[in-house]
């Protein structure tokens, strides 16, 4: 199991019929029904892909904004666009840029080098600017934090609009416009624009007609919009659609030529598409060190010079692969032995800074914690993190702000800068957070799942019916699927042995499934298991055949009696924080404890890795008697007290090694046993 516990809405059915008489396919319908939707109407609004975008000038101090850059294009000053340089940033850059430039103004785009300066506004772009007489800069997708910068440019003579569409802080900048739909006096609506977004809007109040701007740089939004994960509702569902058909038939040479070289089909784009294969692309030039590849992708007109950027790109996406790689596995062999850790903290010197937020999202995933990695320069540190199971990092980053240089972000990623001398102090408190945080003890990792359906309601026809909630992303997701009590018939590894192939069989129904990056090891899985799974449902085509296919995300013993991941008072126990009605319901009864340990030893193996809660409802599927994660935790620290095993915890798994004596064990005289009563009568 890769996920500890499956989140399954109840299904009204009453939704289910409502949306089925207004028109929707039975599937569509279970899908919308299970995310809150009960009626044809509502579905329509939220799936309304056509909506009117809103008046860019509801957001506070467009209109400050439309004026300076106006009075510089009309006395002719050169104006600079600074951006980030991730995908949102270059195409902010890049659509502002070739706008104004459009529209007769001195305009040069600049994006900071990401590791000779960093993130965001800085003093050294901003004194190369003044030098280059720059008279205004435009920030794109950053600059909401930047207030000792905005006091440099107005000490330079340099004025300053800023568009972002990070979190605010307390103190704004100082600056002739400030907009961000995140201003909390701010009225606009959709505050989760990206910062193409929010660049697309000041151009759309520069022009006088969103669509008009729209038309011209639907692609260029849609990309950005996308790659940094922005919830596909609202105005961003406008965005992403017409996007996706702008890129179908895209004028740029230079997007033609990284779809050609990434090997995408532009006749069969959808988010995904972007997300997994040009946005990392993209952001490689970024991540390398060579931003102005990114720059000429989108703003030449030459389909030479744009067949040969787009294969430095994809050269530079396979070089951030491998360095990736190998930082991955140095970081794994950092992490602290035997214990879980309630946030990753990390610094080396020699990791490449532009690539280290990749492996941080990775080692969070793979762990079930925060990640923060930080390089070392000197005295000093740059990090970047990822957040997981809720927690959010810009909170956190505030809270701890007078450990910091600086810091940037929002909930799910933030970076910072750090002295080396705080980073101790840092992954201590940073560590105390994410543990107050993760109070229940109940398994951090967690899959929204929209429905359980029975095997015949997987067909081709249910499955292309799904296509009404395109665009799918963050905020609209493809729809997550399960059935329950499939029989494992055959496993076969595909892919150089890198994937599973599967077929199941539910009655008389068999079913195909693909679990890409598994084998039966790692889905703890083998022929004749009974199991249930969860998939992404898709249409396999193959030799002009169409077939109802399984994605799969994760694969659990399947149990027809009840297996509770609750183990809040199995934490209690272990922090010391145990009360008399958690030791009482703690204390295992004697026929738990014989049909867990005959469950054990009845292992081919001696030695046993699962994760614990794919172990609790295996040992339930076994038993066919109910079992909760925290009495299972519980009754393995019981054996272990008198001998009869060793248990080890790392990160997200149990090892167990059986160490069985000659003699019978005396569970009374376990101390875990002894405190569980003493405090139960306490």
């Amino acid at each position: 199991m890769k996920y500890g516990i499956w989140n399954v809405p109840e299904l009204k059915t009453e939704y289910v019929n409502a949306l089925v008489s207004g028109g929707y396919a039975p599937l569509t319908a279970m899908v919308l029904a299970a995310r809150g939707i009960g009626s044809p109407a509502q579905a329509a609004r939220l799936l309304d892909c056509t909506a009117t975008l809103i008046d860019p000038f509801t957001m506070t101090d467009m209109d400050l904004a439309v004026g300076r850059v106006g009075l510089a294009m009309a006395r002719g000053e050169k104006i600079a666009v600074f951006g980030d340089y991730d995908v949102d940033g270059i195409t902010s850059t890049c659509l502002l840029t070739d706008f104004l430039r459009r529209h007769g103004a001195d305009c040069v785009p600049y994006i900071p080098g990401r590791l000779e300066e960093g993130y965001g506004l800085n003093p050294i772009a901003i004194h190369q600017l003044h030098r280059d007489g720059v008279k205004l800069i435009i920030t794109v997708d950053c600059g909401i934090t930047a207030v000792a910068e905005a006091r440099l440019c107005k000490e330079l003579g340099i004025d300053l609009v800023i568009t972002d569409h990070h979190e605010c802080k307390e103190e704004l900048p100082e600056a002739a416009a400030v907009v961000d739909p995140h201003r909390p006096d701010g009225g606009y609506p959709h505050k989760t624009l990206s910062g193409v977004g929010v660049a697309f809007k000041l151009a759309c109040a520069l022009c006088g007609s969103q669509e008009e701007v729209l038309a011209e740089y639907a692609d260029m939004v849609c990309l950005g919009t996308v790659a940094d994960v922005m919830p596909l509702v609202g105005e961003n569902r406008v965005f992403v659609t017409r996007g996706l058909e702008s890129l179908s038939n895209t004028r740029r040479p230079g997007i033609a030529a990284l779809m050609a070289e990434a090997g995408c089909d532009p006749h069969n784009l959808n988010a995904s598409t972007i997300g997994f294969m040009l946005a990392p692309r993209i952001n490689a030039a970024g991540r390398m060190g060579q931003i102005d590849l990114a720059l000429d992708l989108f703003l030449t007109d030459d389909p030479q010079q744009a067949a040969e950027v787009a294969r430095a790109l994809c050269d530079l996406n396979r070089q951030r692969q491998a360095v990736e790689s190998d930082i991955y596995q140095q970081a794994v062999s950092m992490l602290p032995q035997g214990r879980i850790p309630e946030a990753i903290v990390l610094a080396e010197e020699s990791w490449h800074q532009g690539v280290v937020g990749i492996v941080a999202s990775r080692m969070a995933e793979e762990y079930a914690c925060p990640a923060f990695l930080i390089c070392l320069d000197g005295d000093h540190g740059k990090a970047s993190s990822r957040s997981y199971g809720g927690f959010n990092l810009f909170s956190a980053l505030t809270s701890l702000s007078g450990l910091l240089e600086s810091y940037g972000g929002h909930e799910l990623a933030a970076g910072f800068t750090i002295s080396r001398g705080n980073i101790p102090d840092f992954r201590a408190r940073i560590c105390a957070l994410a543990g107050e945080f993760y109070t229940d003890g109940t398994p951090r990792t967690t899959l929204d799942v929209d429905c359980s359906i029975p095997a015949e309601l997987l067909t081709v026809k249910g499955i292309d019916a799904l296509n009404a909630l395109e665009p799918c992303g963050n905020g609209c997701p493809k729809p997550v699927l399960m059935m329950e009590h499939l029989t494992v018939d055959r496993i076969s590894m595909v892919g150089g042995g890198r994937h599973m192939r599967l077929r199941l069989r539910q009655g008389r129904h068999t079913l195909n499934a693909i679990y890409f990056s598994a084998n039966p090891e790692t889905a703890s899985i083998q022929p004749g298991d009974l199991v249930d799974v969860a998939f992404v449902p898709q249409v396999n085509e193959f030799r002009g055949e169409r077939s109802p296919q399984m994605n799969v995300l994760d694969i659990r013993p399947a149990c027809k009696a009840s297996c509770d991941p609750e183990s809040a008072g199995y934490h209690a126990l272990r922090t010391g924080k145990l009360t008399p009605a958690m030791a009482a319901a703690l204390v295992p009864q004697r026929e738990e404890l014989a049909f867990i340990w005959r469950y054990l030893a009845a292992q081919p193996e001696t030695t046993l890795r699962e994760t614990p809660i794919c172990l609790c409802r295996k040992i339930v599927r076994w038993a066919g008697a109910p079992l909760s994660l925290g009495k299972l935790l519980t009754c393995l620290d019981i054996f272990a007290d008198v001998g009869l095993l060793q248990v080890q915890r790392l990160h997200k798994y149990i090892t167990i090694r059986l160490t069985p004596g000659p003699g019978k064990a005396d569970l009374t005289r376990s101390q875990t046993m002894q405190l569980l009563l003493r405090r139960k009568e306490s």
